[in-house]
Protein backbone atom coordinates (compact mmCIF):
# COMPACT_ATOMS: atom_id res chain seq x y z
CA UNK A 1 0.00 0.00 0.00
CA UNK A 2 1.40 3.37 -0.94
CA UNK A 3 0.95 6.76 0.74
CA UNK A 4 -1.67 9.19 -0.48
CA UNK A 5 -0.42 12.55 -1.73
CA UNK A 6 -2.23 15.66 -3.00
CA UNK A 7 -2.05 14.07 -6.42
CA UNK A 8 -4.08 11.05 -5.36
CA UNK A 9 -6.53 10.11 -8.14
CA UNK A 10 -10.01 11.49 -7.63
CA UNK A 11 -11.49 7.97 -7.91
CA UNK A 12 -9.81 6.94 -4.65
CA UNK A 13 -10.83 9.97 -2.56
CA UNK A 14 -14.46 8.89 -1.85
CA UNK A 15 -13.24 5.80 -0.01
CA UNK A 16 -10.78 7.78 2.20
CA UNK A 17 -12.62 9.99 4.64
CA UNK A 18 -10.83 12.78 6.55
CA UNK A 19 -10.75 12.51 10.33
CA UNK A 20 -12.45 15.55 11.93
CA UNK A 21 -10.92 16.90 15.13
CA UNK A 22 -13.82 18.60 16.95
CA UNK A 23 -14.20 17.10 20.45
CA UNK A 24 -18.01 17.13 20.28
CA UNK A 25 -17.83 13.98 18.10
CA UNK A 26 -16.11 12.00 20.87
CA UNK A 27 -19.34 10.45 22.23
CA UNK A 28 -20.06 8.97 18.81
CA UNK A 29 -16.58 7.49 18.60
CA UNK A 30 -16.79 6.02 22.11
CA UNK A 31 -20.24 4.62 21.46
CA UNK A 32 -19.00 2.99 18.28
CA UNK A 33 -16.06 1.46 20.16
CA UNK A 34 -18.38 0.18 22.90
CA UNK A 35 -20.85 -1.27 20.39
CA UNK A 36 -18.05 -3.13 18.62
CA UNK A 37 -17.30 -5.21 21.74
CA UNK A 38 -18.18 -8.85 20.99
CA UNK A 39 -18.89 -8.13 17.31
CA UNK A 40 -16.94 -8.08 14.10
CA UNK A 41 -15.52 -4.70 13.12
CA UNK A 42 -14.95 -2.72 9.99
CA UNK A 43 -12.05 -0.32 9.76
CA UNK A 44 -12.61 3.21 8.53
CA UNK A 45 -8.99 4.28 8.03
CA UNK A 46 -8.79 8.00 7.42
CA UNK A 47 -5.63 9.96 6.71
CA UNK A 48 -4.48 12.62 4.32
CA UNK A 49 -1.00 14.05 4.84
CA UNK A 50 -1.71 16.80 2.38
CA UNK A 51 -4.22 18.57 4.66
CA UNK A 52 -3.29 17.38 8.17
CA UNK A 53 0.17 18.25 9.46
CA UNK A 54 0.32 15.20 11.70
CA UNK A 55 -1.02 12.78 9.10
CA UNK A 56 0.48 9.36 8.53
CA UNK A 57 1.38 8.26 5.04
CA UNK A 58 4.75 9.70 4.25
CA UNK A 59 6.22 6.22 3.77
CA UNK A 60 5.21 2.59 3.45
CA UNK A 61 6.48 1.77 6.97
CA UNK A 62 4.05 4.32 8.50
CA UNK A 63 1.13 2.62 6.81
CA UNK A 64 2.23 -0.83 7.99
CA UNK A 65 2.64 0.45 11.58
CA UNK A 66 -0.84 1.96 11.48
CA UNK A 67 -2.28 -1.39 10.40
CA UNK A 68 -0.49 -3.05 13.33
CA UNK A 69 -2.06 -0.54 15.76
CA UNK A 70 -5.49 -1.27 14.32
CA UNK A 71 -4.99 -5.03 14.68
CA UNK A 72 -3.96 -4.65 18.34
CA UNK A 73 -7.07 -2.57 19.05
CA UNK A 74 -9.36 -5.26 17.65
CA UNK A 75 -7.70 -7.94 19.81
CA UNK A 76 -7.82 -5.78 22.96
CA UNK A 77 -11.51 -4.99 22.46
CA UNK A 78 -12.32 -8.70 22.13
CA UNK A 79 -10.60 -9.44 25.47
CA UNK A 80 -11.53 -6.39 27.63
CA UNK A 81 -14.83 -4.60 28.26
CA UNK A 82 -15.16 -1.18 26.65
CA UNK A 83 -14.36 1.87 28.87
CA UNK A 84 -17.23 4.17 29.86
CA UNK A 85 -17.95 7.14 27.64
CA UNK A 86 -17.08 9.59 30.43
CA UNK A 87 -13.46 8.41 30.40
CA UNK A 88 -13.24 9.20 26.76
CA UNK A 89 -14.42 12.75 27.40
CA UNK A 90 -11.96 13.20 30.28
CA UNK A 91 -9.13 12.20 28.00
CA UNK A 92 -9.86 14.98 25.60
CA UNK A 93 -12.67 13.36 23.69
CA UNK A 94 -10.37 11.57 21.18
CA UNK A 95 -8.65 8.61 22.82
CA UNK A 96 -7.81 7.09 19.46
CA UNK A 97 -7.01 10.24 17.57
CA UNK A 98 -3.29 10.46 18.37
CA UNK A 99 -0.95 7.49 17.98
CA UNK A 100 2.79 7.11 18.11
CA UNK A 101 4.08 5.76 14.81
CA UNK A 102 7.81 5.25 14.18
CA UNK A 103 8.71 7.43 17.24
CA UNK A 104 6.57 10.51 16.45
CA UNK A 105 2.96 11.42 16.98
CA UNK A 106 0.47 11.14 14.19
CA UNK A 107 -3.16 12.09 13.84
CA UNK A 108 -4.80 8.86 12.73
CA UNK A 109 -8.49 8.08 13.00
CA UNK A 110 -8.69 4.36 13.66
CA UNK A 111 -12.40 4.26 14.24
CA UNK A 112 -13.88 0.76 14.54
CA UNK A 113 -17.34 0.70 13.04
CA UNK A 114 -19.40 -2.22 14.45
CA UNK A 115 -21.02 -4.78 12.21
CA UNK A 116 -24.68 -5.32 13.02
CA UNK A 117 -25.48 -8.31 15.16
CA UNK A 118 -28.08 -9.53 12.70
CA UNK A 119 -25.30 -10.40 10.28
CA UNK A 120 -24.45 -13.41 12.43
CA UNK A 121 -25.89 -16.79 11.42
CA UNK A 122 -28.62 -18.07 13.69
CA UNK A 123 -27.96 -21.50 15.22
CA UNK A 124 -31.19 -22.71 13.61
CA UNK A 125 -30.41 -21.22 10.20
CA UNK A 126 -29.36 -23.59 7.41
CA UNK A 127 -25.61 -24.08 7.42
CA UNK A 128 -23.71 -23.32 4.20
CA UNK A 129 -22.46 -26.36 2.28
CA UNK A 130 -19.07 -27.67 3.26
CA UNK A 131 -16.30 -27.56 0.67
CA UNK A 132 -15.34 -30.76 -1.11
CA UNK A 133 -12.34 -32.63 0.23
CA UNK A 134 -9.96 -35.03 -1.44
CA UNK A 135 -12.00 -37.88 0.04
CA UNK A 136 -15.08 -36.72 -1.85
CA UNK A 137 -13.16 -36.71 -5.11
CA UNK A 138 -11.45 -40.07 -4.67
CA UNK A 139 -12.71 -42.91 -6.89
CA UNK A 140 -15.04 -45.54 -5.53
CA UNK A 141 -13.41 -48.72 -4.20
CA UNK A 142 -13.02 -51.66 -6.51
CA UNK A 143 -15.13 -53.85 -4.24
CA UNK A 144 -17.57 -52.91 -1.52
CA UNK A 145 -21.09 -52.06 -0.56
CA UNK A 146 -20.87 -48.49 -1.85
CA UNK A 147 -20.58 -49.44 -5.51
CA UNK A 148 -23.55 -48.90 -7.81
CA UNK A 149 -23.49 -51.53 -10.55
CA UNK A 150 -25.67 -51.31 -13.65
CA UNK A 151 -26.90 -54.44 -15.42
CA UNK A 152 -29.35 -55.18 -18.20
CA UNK A 153 -32.66 -56.71 -17.14
CA UNK A 154 -34.90 -56.77 -14.11
CA UNK A 155 -34.34 -58.29 -10.65
CA UNK A 156 -33.85 -62.02 -11.02
CA UNK A 157 -31.82 -61.77 -14.23
CA UNK A 158 -28.57 -63.66 -14.64
CA UNK A 159 -26.82 -60.32 -15.08
CA UNK A 160 -27.94 -59.36 -11.57
CA UNK A 161 -26.35 -62.55 -10.23
CA UNK A 162 -23.16 -61.75 -12.17
CA UNK A 163 -23.09 -58.24 -10.71
CA UNK A 164 -23.42 -59.71 -7.21
CA UNK A 165 -20.58 -62.14 -7.91
CA UNK A 166 -18.32 -59.44 -9.32
CA UNK A 167 -19.07 -56.89 -6.57
CA UNK A 168 -20.56 -58.54 -3.46
CA UNK A 169 -23.08 -56.42 -1.51
CA UNK A 170 -23.20 -53.81 -4.27
CA UNK A 171 -26.25 -51.74 -5.15
CA UNK A 172 -27.53 -53.33 -8.37
CA UNK A 173 -29.20 -50.92 -10.82
CA UNK A 174 -31.44 -52.59 -13.44
CA UNK A 175 -31.49 -51.15 -16.97
CA UNK A 176 -33.93 -52.01 -19.73
CA UNK A 177 -31.30 -52.00 -22.52
CA UNK A 178 -27.57 -52.72 -22.83
CA UNK A 179 -26.89 -49.19 -24.07
CA UNK A 180 -28.67 -47.72 -21.05
CA UNK A 181 -26.20 -49.56 -18.80
CA UNK A 182 -23.30 -48.02 -20.74
CA UNK A 183 -24.81 -44.55 -20.44
CA UNK A 184 -25.53 -45.01 -16.72
CA UNK A 185 -21.79 -45.35 -16.07
CA UNK A 186 -20.84 -42.52 -18.42
CA UNK A 187 -23.32 -40.17 -16.74
CA UNK A 188 -22.14 -41.13 -13.22
CA UNK A 189 -25.48 -42.73 -12.34
CA UNK A 190 -23.61 -45.99 -11.76
CA UNK A 191 -19.98 -46.74 -10.88
CA UNK A 192 -19.69 -49.98 -12.85
CA UNK A 193 -21.57 -52.00 -15.41
CA UNK A 194 -21.60 -55.80 -15.68
CA UNK A 195 -22.65 -57.00 -19.13
CA UNK A 196 -22.47 -60.37 -20.95
CA UNK A 197 -20.21 -60.74 -23.99
CA UNK A 198 -20.27 -64.46 -24.76
CA UNK A 199 -21.82 -67.77 -23.80
CA UNK A 200 -20.32 -71.22 -24.06
CA UNK A 201 -23.36 -72.48 -26.03
CA UNK A 202 -24.88 -69.44 -27.74
CA UNK A 203 -21.61 -67.73 -28.69
CA UNK A 204 -20.89 -64.00 -28.70
CA UNK A 205 -23.38 -61.28 -27.82
CA UNK A 206 -22.68 -59.03 -30.76
CA UNK A 207 -24.65 -56.09 -29.49
CA UNK A 208 -22.28 -55.54 -26.59
CA UNK A 209 -19.21 -55.83 -28.80
CA UNK A 210 -20.57 -53.04 -30.96
CA UNK A 211 -21.31 -50.93 -27.87
CA UNK A 212 -17.78 -51.46 -26.54
CA UNK A 213 -16.49 -49.73 -29.65
CA UNK A 214 -19.11 -46.98 -29.63
CA UNK A 215 -18.60 -45.97 -25.99
CA UNK A 216 -15.42 -45.02 -24.15
CA UNK A 217 -15.70 -47.29 -21.11
CA UNK A 218 -12.86 -49.59 -20.04
CA UNK A 219 -12.95 -53.28 -19.18
CA UNK A 220 -11.68 -53.63 -15.61
CA UNK A 221 -12.52 -57.27 -14.93
CA UNK A 222 -14.43 -60.36 -15.95
CA UNK A 223 -16.65 -62.87 -14.23
CA UNK A 224 -17.89 -66.24 -15.47
CA UNK A 225 -21.31 -67.38 -14.27
CA UNK A 226 -22.70 -70.91 -14.66
CA UNK A 227 -26.20 -70.66 -16.12
CA UNK A 228 -29.01 -72.87 -14.83
CA UNK A 229 -32.22 -72.51 -16.86
CA UNK A 230 -35.68 -73.44 -15.63
CA UNK A 231 -39.07 -73.54 -17.36
CA UNK A 232 -41.42 -71.33 -15.34
CA UNK A 233 -45.19 -70.82 -15.49
CA UNK A 234 -48.09 -69.80 -13.27
CA UNK A 235 -49.02 -72.33 -10.56
CA UNK A 236 -51.28 -75.04 -11.96
CA UNK A 237 -50.06 -74.72 -15.56
CA UNK A 238 -49.23 -77.96 -17.39
CA UNK A 239 -46.53 -78.33 -20.00
CA UNK A 240 -48.73 -79.99 -22.58
CA UNK A 241 -51.08 -76.99 -22.66
CA UNK A 242 -48.39 -74.38 -23.34
CA UNK A 243 -48.83 -72.43 -26.56
CA UNK A 244 -45.60 -70.41 -26.38
CA UNK A 245 -42.33 -70.06 -24.51
CA UNK A 246 -40.74 -66.62 -24.10
CA UNK A 247 -37.23 -65.67 -23.02
CA UNK A 248 -34.03 -63.95 -24.12
CA UNK A 249 -32.78 -65.14 -27.55
CA UNK A 250 -29.65 -66.62 -25.97
CA UNK A 251 -31.71 -68.61 -23.44
CA UNK A 252 -33.99 -69.93 -26.18
CA UNK A 253 -30.95 -71.04 -28.20
CA UNK A 254 -29.35 -72.72 -25.17
CA UNK A 255 -32.51 -74.78 -24.48
CA UNK A 256 -33.61 -75.50 -28.06
CA UNK A 257 -33.32 -79.29 -28.02
CA UNK A 258 -34.84 -79.69 -24.57
CA UNK A 259 -37.79 -77.45 -25.46
CA UNK A 260 -38.45 -79.50 -28.60
CA UNK A 261 -38.86 -82.59 -26.40
CA UNK A 262 -40.84 -80.94 -23.58
CA UNK A 263 -43.22 -78.72 -25.54
CA UNK A 264 -42.99 -79.26 -29.31
CA UNK A 265 -46.31 -77.44 -29.80
CA UNK A 266 -45.13 -74.23 -28.10
CA UNK A 267 -43.88 -71.35 -30.22
CA UNK A 268 -40.69 -69.55 -29.26
CA UNK A 269 -40.81 -65.80 -28.71
CA UNK A 270 -37.82 -63.61 -27.92
CA UNK A 271 -37.96 -60.83 -25.31
CA UNK A 272 -35.35 -58.51 -23.78
CA UNK A 273 -34.27 -60.70 -20.85
CA UNK A 274 -35.06 -63.89 -18.99
CA UNK A 275 -36.33 -62.41 -15.74
CA UNK A 276 -38.39 -59.90 -17.72
CA UNK A 277 -40.20 -62.81 -19.35
CA UNK A 278 -41.08 -64.25 -15.94
CA UNK A 279 -42.27 -60.84 -14.75
CA UNK A 280 -44.43 -60.42 -17.87
CA UNK A 281 -46.22 -63.74 -17.31
CA UNK A 282 -46.92 -62.97 -13.66
CA UNK A 283 -48.12 -59.42 -14.37
CA UNK A 284 -50.51 -60.46 -17.15
CA UNK A 285 -51.67 -63.78 -15.65
CA UNK A 286 -50.80 -65.75 -18.78
CA UNK A 287 -51.87 -69.37 -18.30
CA UNK A 288 -50.71 -70.64 -21.68
CA UNK A 289 -47.21 -69.13 -21.62
CA UNK A 290 -43.99 -70.26 -19.97
CA UNK A 291 -40.66 -68.49 -19.50
CA UNK A 292 -37.06 -69.64 -19.41
CA UNK A 293 -35.43 -67.99 -16.42
CA UNK A 294 -33.60 -68.61 -13.15
CA UNK A 295 -34.75 -70.11 -9.87
CA UNK A 296 -34.52 -66.67 -8.29
CA UNK A 297 -36.92 -65.28 -10.90
CA UNK A 298 -39.46 -68.00 -9.96
CA UNK A 299 -39.20 -66.97 -6.30
CA UNK A 300 -39.50 -63.25 -7.03
CA UNK A 301 -42.55 -63.49 -9.28
CA UNK A 302 -44.38 -66.41 -7.71
CA UNK A 303 -44.03 -68.86 -10.60
CA UNK A 304 -43.93 -72.64 -10.61
CA UNK A 305 -40.91 -74.54 -11.93
CA UNK A 306 -42.23 -76.93 -14.61
CA UNK A 307 -38.78 -78.25 -15.55
CA UNK A 308 -35.40 -77.73 -13.90
CA UNK A 309 -32.05 -77.52 -15.68
CA UNK A 310 -33.37 -77.46 -19.23
CA UNK A 311 -30.17 -76.14 -20.88
CA UNK A 312 -28.91 -78.46 -23.60
CA UNK A 313 -25.46 -78.70 -21.99
CA UNK A 314 -24.78 -78.65 -18.27
CA UNK A 315 -21.48 -76.89 -19.01
CA UNK A 316 -23.34 -73.66 -19.76
CA UNK A 317 -21.30 -70.63 -18.75
CA UNK A 318 -21.74 -66.96 -19.61
CA UNK A 319 -18.81 -64.59 -19.51
CA UNK A 320 -19.47 -61.07 -18.26
CA UNK A 321 -17.16 -58.05 -18.39
CA UNK A 322 -17.01 -55.30 -15.77
CA UNK A 323 -16.89 -51.79 -17.21
CA UNK A 324 -15.75 -48.54 -15.60
CA UNK A 325 -15.01 -44.96 -16.60
CA UNK A 326 -11.29 -45.30 -15.86
CA UNK A 327 -8.94 -48.24 -16.56
CA UNK A 328 -7.10 -50.08 -13.83
CA UNK A 329 -3.33 -50.29 -13.54
CA UNK A 330 -2.03 -53.55 -15.09
CA UNK A 331 -0.07 -55.85 -12.82
CA UNK A 332 2.10 -58.92 -13.18
CA UNK A 333 1.50 -60.66 -9.83
CA UNK A 334 -1.59 -62.49 -11.11
CA UNK A 335 -2.96 -63.70 -14.47
CA UNK A 336 -4.21 -60.85 -16.62
CA UNK A 337 -6.15 -60.69 -19.86
CA UNK A 338 -6.08 -57.87 -22.41
CA UNK A 339 -8.80 -57.05 -24.95
CA UNK A 340 -8.15 -55.04 -28.12
CA UNK A 341 -9.98 -54.10 -31.33
CA UNK A 342 -8.28 -53.23 -34.62
CA UNK A 343 -8.88 -52.77 -38.35
CA UNK A 344 -6.89 -52.04 -41.48
CA UNK A 345 -7.56 -50.03 -44.61
CA UNK A 346 -6.33 -52.79 -46.89
CA UNK A 347 -8.75 -55.42 -45.65
CA UNK A 348 -8.40 -58.71 -43.83
CA UNK A 349 -5.03 -59.65 -45.32
CA UNK A 350 -3.37 -58.03 -42.34
CA UNK A 351 -4.93 -60.54 -39.93
CA UNK A 352 -2.13 -63.09 -40.38
CA UNK A 353 0.56 -60.53 -39.57
CA UNK A 354 -1.30 -59.43 -36.44
CA UNK A 355 -1.67 -62.98 -35.18
CA UNK A 356 2.02 -63.65 -35.86
CA UNK A 357 2.96 -60.79 -33.53
CA UNK A 358 1.41 -62.74 -30.66
CA UNK A 359 2.59 -66.19 -31.78
CA UNK A 360 6.27 -65.14 -31.96
CA UNK A 361 6.09 -63.98 -28.32
CA UNK A 362 4.25 -67.05 -27.04
CA UNK A 363 1.13 -65.08 -26.13
CA UNK A 364 -2.03 -67.19 -26.13
CA UNK A 365 -5.20 -65.83 -27.72
CA UNK A 366 -8.42 -66.72 -25.92
CA UNK A 367 -10.87 -65.15 -28.38
CA UNK A 368 -11.06 -63.56 -31.80
CA UNK A 369 -14.29 -62.02 -33.05
CA UNK A 370 -15.04 -60.17 -36.28
CA UNK A 371 -17.74 -57.54 -36.68
CA UNK A 372 -18.68 -55.54 -39.79
CA UNK A 373 -16.93 -52.21 -40.17
CA UNK A 374 -19.78 -49.75 -39.62
CA UNK A 375 -18.20 -46.79 -41.41
CA UNK A 376 -16.99 -48.76 -44.43
CA UNK A 377 -18.73 -52.14 -44.70
CA UNK A 378 -17.62 -52.85 -48.30
CA UNK A 379 -14.30 -52.25 -50.02
CA UNK A 380 -14.21 -52.08 -53.81
CA UNK A 381 -11.15 -53.31 -55.72
CA UNK A 382 -10.96 -52.43 -59.41
CA UNK A 383 -9.12 -54.76 -61.76
CA UNK A 384 -8.87 -53.94 -65.45
CA UNK A 385 -8.90 -57.63 -66.38
CA UNK A 386 -11.61 -59.13 -64.19
CA UNK A 387 -13.65 -56.08 -63.17
CA UNK A 388 -14.60 -54.76 -59.74
CA UNK A 389 -14.40 -56.98 -56.67
CA UNK A 390 -16.36 -56.32 -53.48
CA UNK A 391 -14.82 -57.24 -50.14
CA UNK A 392 -16.50 -57.00 -46.76
CA UNK A 393 -14.60 -54.97 -44.20
CA UNK A 394 -14.39 -56.09 -40.56
CA UNK A 395 -13.31 -54.94 -37.14
CA UNK A 396 -11.45 -57.61 -35.17
CA UNK A 397 -11.80 -58.11 -31.41
CA UNK A 398 -8.99 -60.10 -29.80
CA UNK A 399 -8.47 -61.27 -26.21
CA UNK A 400 -5.00 -62.52 -25.20
CA UNK A 401 -3.53 -63.80 -21.95
CA UNK A 402 -1.00 -61.17 -20.95
CA UNK A 403 -0.86 -57.98 -18.95
CA UNK A 404 0.06 -54.65 -20.50
CA UNK A 405 2.64 -54.38 -17.73
CA UNK A 406 4.60 -57.18 -19.46
CA UNK A 407 7.22 -56.19 -22.00
CA UNK A 408 6.20 -58.92 -24.42
CA UNK A 409 2.63 -57.58 -24.56
CA UNK A 410 3.88 -54.04 -25.13
CA UNK A 411 6.15 -55.18 -27.96
CA UNK A 412 3.35 -57.22 -29.52
CA UNK A 413 1.01 -54.24 -29.59
CA UNK A 414 3.76 -52.03 -30.99
CA UNK A 415 4.14 -54.48 -33.88
CA UNK A 416 0.37 -54.76 -34.35
CA UNK A 417 0.14 -50.98 -34.61
CA UNK A 418 2.50 -51.06 -37.60
CA UNK A 419 0.12 -53.32 -39.52
CA UNK A 420 -3.20 -51.68 -38.63
CA UNK A 421 -4.85 -48.35 -39.33
CA UNK A 422 -6.90 -48.48 -36.14
CA UNK A 423 -6.01 -50.02 -32.78
CA UNK A 424 -7.69 -49.54 -29.43
CA UNK A 425 -7.08 -51.28 -26.11
CA UNK A 426 -10.44 -52.01 -24.47
CA UNK A 427 -8.85 -53.02 -21.18
CA UNK A 428 -6.19 -55.02 -19.38
CA UNK A 429 -7.77 -56.73 -16.37
CA UNK A 430 -7.48 -59.74 -14.01
CA UNK A 431 -8.76 -63.05 -15.29
CA UNK A 432 -11.56 -64.83 -13.45
CA UNK A 433 -9.75 -67.72 -11.77
CA UNK A 434 -12.62 -69.00 -9.59
CA UNK A 435 -13.06 -72.80 -9.60
CA UNK A 436 -15.47 -73.91 -12.29
CA UNK A 437 -18.39 -76.23 -11.62
CA UNK A 438 -21.37 -77.23 -13.80
CA UNK A 439 -24.53 -75.18 -13.36
CA UNK A 440 -26.90 -76.29 -10.64
CA UNK A 441 -30.17 -75.16 -9.21
CA UNK A 442 -28.86 -73.44 -6.10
Amino acid sequence: MQSLSPRTPASLRPVIRAAPRPPQLAPRVAAAAAASHGHGARCAYRSDSAHYPNGVGSCKADWQSSCAILASKIISQDKQPPPPSTADEADGGRPDSVASVNGHKAAVDLTLVPIEANNKLSPTAPQPPKPLTITDLSPAPMHGSQLRVAYQGVPGAYSEAAAGKAYPNCEAIPCDQFEVAFQAVELWIADRAVLPVENSLGGSIHRNYDLLLRHRLHIVGEVQLPVHHCLLALPGTRVEYLSRVISHPQALAQCEHTLTKLAPQAAREAVDDTAGAAEYIAANNLRDTAAIASVRAAELYGLQILADGIQDDSSNVTRFVMLAREPIIPRTDRPFKTSIVFAHDKGTSVLFKVLSAFAFRNISLTKIESRPHRNRPIRLVDDANVGTAKHFEYMFYVDFEASLAEVRAQNALAEVQEFTSFLRVLGSYPMDMTPWCPSRGD
